[in-house]
């Protein structure tokens, strides 16, 4: 919270304060300046003021609370159409890492249908979960962002995880904030890296920001829990599955009504996800030195040879040459897959962002200095348009198709 601050003794009167308002928050009684409810801290004021009279302090709007009652490192299990999201599979395989660091254990946290989830709480448990906290009702077979929040929130306050990882889903995003405005918790939205600080022990948090010309690293507020993060698709691994794996699950009950959920479902439609670059093993993607639209023939003439995707910088995207669902990078789609050819990009922050984790990577470009070269496996200083061509023939040739 903030306060603004007048000194009687400092002010003069001399009104120079009140034109800087933009909300007329500012008035003159007796000779001083007043300021009313509607003042937002914009501080034009303070520095409007000749005399120095006005000042804006900040003051904590809450009571920090007992940081060592929170333990272990939860992620949410989203699932949808009878099938486990493998963000949350993911998430569970870099939590225990955290877990490890922490000297704690990962936990998932499921909800869901009574009787209608023990098949998503053991693939949990096969994927890494120590305990599944599941919780049950009704209202939470279908998602919904008010019982979802409710839940989540009763469970955190009830059993204190110390760090809550969501997936940057449509889902995740949205309710996450949610979960986090009601506990007064703080929330860092996509993700690409996550660590434990080895002297604090405190959650780092890695992002792009500032439209993905720098990667930032954020630190929650230190007397506040639980530490909340939603982390995109493919920036970290699948843990492998092992059935074998023990686990406990631990089973409340949602206090709610239907009359408490502000909206009803009427139809569930799937839509036809035309791209889906998200399970692409193999991936070509091309960048503003296609040129135009014509040319990205040669792109989708090698993905048609090699069973690949066709993905896109927003360079080209942006240009109109290809259509936003091809985007790969920060504000595109996080692909993972075990080949990425990228044909004449450049490879700013905001495109490594979203594919910098692929197995192989190969870099075609004329610019011997363009950063993809920085983190491809594999890299050809030449013009795509003669390598592309040749990749593809030969591809043909020796593949048989």
């Amino acid at each position: 919270m903030a306060r603004l601050i007048i000194d009687a003794d400092t002010c003069t009167g001399c009104e120079a304060c009140l034109p800087s308002c933009p909300f007329g928050s500012l008035s003159m009684k007796d000779g001083l300046a007043l300021v009313d409810e509607s003042c937002n801290f914009c501080r034009a004021c303070v520095e409007a003021c000749p005399v120095g009279a006005i000042t804006v302090e900040m003051e904590e709007k809450a009571v920090p609370i007992d940081t060592g009652s929170y333990q272990n490192v939860w992620a949410f299990i989203e699932h949808e159409q009878e099938k486990v999201s493998s963000v949350s599979l993911e998430l569970l395989g870099e939590g225990r890492k955290l877990a490890e660091a922490l000297g704690c254990q990962v936990c998932g946290m499921l909800f869901g249908d009574p009787g209608d989830v023990d098949h998503f709480a053991k693939e949990a448990i096969a994927h890494g979960a120590e305990k599944v906290y599941v919780m049950e009702s009704p209202l939470l077979k279908q998602y919904r962002t008010d019982p979802y929040a409710r839940a989540a929130v009763d469970l955190i306050r009830k059993f204190k995880p110390e760090i809550v990882l969501f997936g940057a889903t449509t889902q995740g995003r949205d309710f996450a904030g949610t979960v986090a405005t009601t506990l007064g918790a703080g929330l860092t939205a996509d993700c690409t890296g996550l660590d434990i600080d080895p002297e604090t022990k405190y959650l780092k948090q890695t992002r792009p920001a500032f439209g993905g010309n720098i990667m930032a690293t954020i630190l929650d507020y230190p007397h506040y829990r639980p530490q909340m993060s939603t982390v995109r698709s493919k920036v970290f691994a699948l843990p492998p599955r092992d059935d074998s794996r023990k686990g406990e699950i631990i089973r409340e009950t949602l206090q709610m009504t239907e009359d408490e959920v502000r909206t009803k479902i009427l139809e569930f439609i799937k839509g036809r996800e035309t791209v889906n670059l998200a399970d692409a093993e193999i991936i070509i993607s091309g960048g503003r030195a296609i040129g135009s639209a014509e040319n990205f023939r040669i792109i989708r003439e090698l993905a048609e040879v090699l069973g690949a995707a066709v993905g896109a910088s927003r360079a080209a995207v942006d240009s109109g040459w290809i259509s936003y669902e091809h985007q790969v990078g920060q504000t595109g789609r996080t692909v993972r897959p075990k080949i990425y050819i990228a044909c004449g990009i450049s490879g700013s922050v905001q495109h490594q962002a979203g594919m910098k984790t692929s197995d192989i990577i190969v870099a075609i470009n004329k610019d011997p200095d363009a950063p993809i070269f920085k983190i491809a496996t594999y890299g050809v200083v030449a013009d795509l348009f003669t390598v592309v061509p040749k990749l593809t023939q030969e591809f043909r040739k020796r593949l048989g198709r």
